[in-house]
């Protein structure tokens, strides 16, 4: 009894004081954390029962001295092997519920919902006595399949603050907002409103991962994916591809920049200005300079330096 009450309490303390996770900067973050926190502290009870037993077994039933007797013979014990059938179940099932909960309240897509039942050619082999095609709705769009993370149940059916395009490619994250025409290399996004991303890939798949905001979607080429999310802690925090994606996915990394609603619509200003006078600077360039260096005319204002611009250059020469 005392060996479940220590084992109950410290699975109960380290799972809510891990530690493992960066900050919580996001509205979303602390859903994600709690079923975290859950997974641990089951995942910590287990531990500590099963080495715990094993412990205890290999004193208390270790072999005595001078005792070559062979020990009892047992074949199989039906009610432990319901027990330990059993828990693994309830907790799966447990987990499986909680998590889907988490994701319907973060406004997670059902993708079985959006009707892209179309006809799609998965293999093809001239030999074989079966057709490599799943039969659907040949007038469904692929580009209407329900992917990503929407809107939450609270915000549902209502726009965005702000919405921005996210394209992926070898080996670069390019931010445009559409309302405003302004191009980055940077993420930049106000705190404390409502953040809609369409993000889509140019050439592989890539995955849009923010850490501090427990919110990772895969980027993928022909299809337009939504992520929607309410920053809330202002800060820098890195922008990681999660998939890999050729010879540079290392540094294919970037930053989103959560700052005050007022320093946001400052910086947009600031960059339709810096548009403005960049295409100003750009029409007086003379005709004889390569597309390459017009290019490097506006790295710094689309925040992409000079390594990820060689990076782009050596890939283009290898495609």
């Amino acid at each position: 009894m005392l060996f479940g009450v220590v084992i109950t309490l410290a699975s109960l303390w380290y799972g809510q004081n891990n530690g493992w996770m960066p900050i919580a900067a996001s509205q979303e973050a602390p859903l994600v954390d709690g079923l975290f926190n859950t997974m641990m502290t089951i995942a910590t009870g287990l531990f500590l029962l099963v080495e715990g037993a094993i412990v205890i077994a290999i004193f208390r039933f270790r072999q005595q001295p001078g005792d070559n007797t062979d020990g009892p013979a047992i074949e199989g014990n039906l009610p432990l092997e319901i027990l330990w059938t059993g828990i693994p179940v309830v907790i799966v099932v447990g987990l499986s519920i909680y998590s889907f909960e988490v994701y319907n309240t973060m406004g997670g897509l059902d993708p079985m919902a959006s009707g892209d039942r179309q006809v799609v050619q998965v293999a093809a082999n001239p030999d074989a006595q079966i057709s490599g095609l799943i039969p659907g709705d040949s007038q469904a769009r692929p580009d209407r399949v329900a992917v990503g993370v929407g809107a939450s149940p609270q915000t549902q059916g209502q726009p965005a603050d702000v919405e921005v395009d996210v394209l992926g490619l070898q080996f670069a994250w390019i931010f445009t907002y559409p309302q405003s025409g302004v191009v980055s290399g940077e993420l930049h996004v106000p705190a404390d409103r409502e953040v809609k991303l369409n993000i889509k890939a140019q050439d592989v798949l890539h995955a849009f991962w923010v850490p501090q905001f427990r919110l990772k979607q895969d980027a993928i080429p022909g299809r337009t994916v939504e992520l929607r999310f309410k920053p809330q802690i202002p800060g820098t925090y890195p922008i990681v591809c999660a998939e890999l994606c050729g010879s540079y996915h290392g540094a294919m990394r970037s930053q989103t920049i959560v700052e005050a609603p007022e320093d946001f619509d400052a910086w947009l200003q600031s960059q339709i200005a810096m548009t403005e006078a960049g295409e100003n600077t750009v029409a007086m360039v003379p005709e004889t300079l390569s597309k390459t260096d017009r290019l490097a005319l506006r790295t710094a204002d689309l925040g992409v330096d000079d390594r990820t611009l060689a990076q782009l250059h050596h890939t283009g020469h290898h495609h």
